[in-house]
């Protein structure tokens, strides 16, 4: 994966932080820079850490299916951006109803919005990347996301939502879509 490529698996994965975090927004009466850092500290922190449990998971068992790796890696991430889709367009918006930043609640989101980088990092065992500047990417970004989308939502309530997750989820259907047809030799 190049880095841009990273970049984008970070933009994607930072979605469904970003969404909650405009509902995090949106539930409070008064937005202050501690909400802001504490989403961005929890999301960021959450998403940071599951791709690396996934990907150290995936690599105890990678030599086992490398012959068929770019087809997981096509199957998680796609299957993972069809889902988002699907959720943003026909789910429920129960994420975050509230507008409490209490440790638990926060914690609770986080795990919740991080799953599928816990998915992704298990795709990225099967793959050629620097694992260490994947999951950097991918916290900074969910960090900076999360804490303007705590912004956004006390500003600009569900406009941007579902948008949002709508395009996190074409990105990792396109990021999947990409390994499968490079590893094929379809595109270079």
């Amino acid at each position: 994966m190049s880095y841009f490529e990273i970049f984008l698996l970070g933009v994607a994965l930072s979605m469904d932080a970003f969404a909650v975090s405009i509902c995090k927004g949106m539930a409070c009466s008064q937005i202050k820079w501690k909400y802001m850092i504490s989403a961005g500290l929890w999301f960021g922190g959450f998403q940071m850490l599951m791709p690396l449990l996934g990907y150290f998971a995936g690599s105890a068992f990678a030599s086992y299916i490398e012959k068929y790796d770019h087809w997981v890696a096509f199957a998680l991430l796609a299957g993972i951006g069809l889902n988002m889709i699907r959720e943003s367009l026909w789910g429920k918006d129960e994420e975050a109803d509230d507008g409490s930043f209490a440790p638990v609640s926060m914690m609770l989101m986080a795990v919740a919005t991080s799953i599928d980088a816990l998915a992704a990092g298990l795709s990225m065992a099967f793959l050629n990347v620097n694992i260490w500047a994947a999951v950097a990417a991918i916290g900074i970004t969910t960090f900076l996301f999360s804490a303007a989308g705590v912004k956004i939502g006390s500003v600009f309530g569900t406009i941007f939502r579902k948008r949002a997750e709508i395009a996190g989820g074409v990105l990792l259907v396109i990021i999947g879509l990409r390994i499968l047809l490079t590893h094929l030799g379809i595109i270079a």
